[in-house]
């Protein structure tokens, strides 16, 4: 925790002196004491966590953004692809992406970046997965979100290894087509299945 104050504290001062700096000794004193308090109010909130104070791990989310648009621009050439083909081989389906983060900003991190990639859009979080709406039938497979939240996680100094896919959450049978025979038991939809 203390040293989550300090970083919090060398912030709020370089947001100071950002803001106004001004070298008068009185706005000098009111602009420590209005740190003071700040950091005061914190610690009675207990609030001086590693989720209040990410500026530890800006190294790793500027690489994981880094990583993020590559994965943006293959998903948008995948998806141009698929709109400008004759037959429009969208096939819309709802599926359940495990979810392994351990605090709220992970999993943002996590949900934001389904979202911020072309063809998938995270639809609801629950306490242990993200219901994603994908596109694509090549994007609805849960097991291809693993890398993404292994590194979403990653981004705000989580430690996220060795995860394995439940098998309930790994092939949900949502939508009507899921008992559609020949249907895919990972992915589903209003389509309906490719084999019918």
């Amino acid at each position: 925790m203390i040293r989550f104050a300090i970083v919090l504290a060398v912030i709020l001062v370089g947001y100071w002196c950002t803001l106004s700096f001004y070298t008068k000794p009185l706005l000098l004193s009111l602009g420590a004491a209005s740190i003071l308090f700040t950091l005061w109010l914190c610690a009675r909130m207990k609030i001086i966590d590693r989720e209040t104070v990410p500026y530890l791990h800006i190294p790793l989310t500027m690489s994981y953004f880094v990583w993020l648009f590559r994965e943006i621009a293959k998903a948008n050439i995948a998806v141009v692809k698929a709109v400008l083909k004759p037959d429009m081989e969208i096939s819309p389906s709802l599926i359940k992406v495990p979810m392994h983060q351990d605090t709220d900003m992970g999993r943002t991190m996590f949900a934001n970046s389904i979202t911020l990639t072309p063809g998938t859009v995270s639809v609801a979080m629950e306490d242990d997965h993200i219901l994603v709406h994908a596109l694509l039938a090549e994007m609805a497979h849960p097991e291809d979100f693993m890398d993404m939240g292994e590194q979403s996680g990653w981004a705000v100094g989580e430690a996220i290894s060795d995860i394995e896919m439940d098998a309930d959450i790994a092939k949900p049978e949502i939508g009507p087509s899921s008992d559609s025979e020949g249907s895919d038991p990972e992915v589903s939809g209003p389509e309906g299945s490719d084999h019918d």
